[in-house]
């Protein structure tokens, strides 16, 4: 059975930081390329950032480049993204996945993904 559990969510002050964590079973990571999406309610989702398997390259939302950062770590089958200087806005769940290809234009294919934890920045 495919899991992708995350953690790391909750209530920040905004300008501060969070770093969520997506841990996987069932499946080996490397063999995908890997994304964070968000979905606020009543709004589309949206991809946030994915990296490419084969070389490492990334991709951001205009939104958040310079202030996210995604990063994998294959010994521990983990996707991570790193979020500094988080701007106030609607609460958001962010979930990880597993995807096809982290093209020049964000992720494509989802494969598999997790259920996200909420993110909320707020004073």
């Amino acid at each position: 059975q495919v899991q992708l559990v995350e953690s790391g969510g909750g209530l920040v002050q905004p300008g501060k930081s969070l770093n969520l964590s997506c841990t996987a079973s069932g499946i080996t990571l490397d063999a995908y390329s890997l994304a964070w999406f968000r979905q606020a309610p009543g709004k589309e989702r949206e991809g946030v950032s994915c990296i490419y398997s084969s070389n490492g390259r990334t991709w951001y939302t205009d939104s958040v480049k310079g202030r996210f950062t995604i990063a994998g770590d294959n010994a521990k089958n983990a996707v991570y993204l790193q979020m500094n200087s988080l701007h106030p806005e609607a609460p958001a769940v962010y979930y990880c996945a597993a995807i096809d290809f982290c093209g020049v234009s964000g992720p494509y294919g989802m494969d598999h993904w997790g259920e996200g934890p909420l993110v909320t920045v707020s004073s």
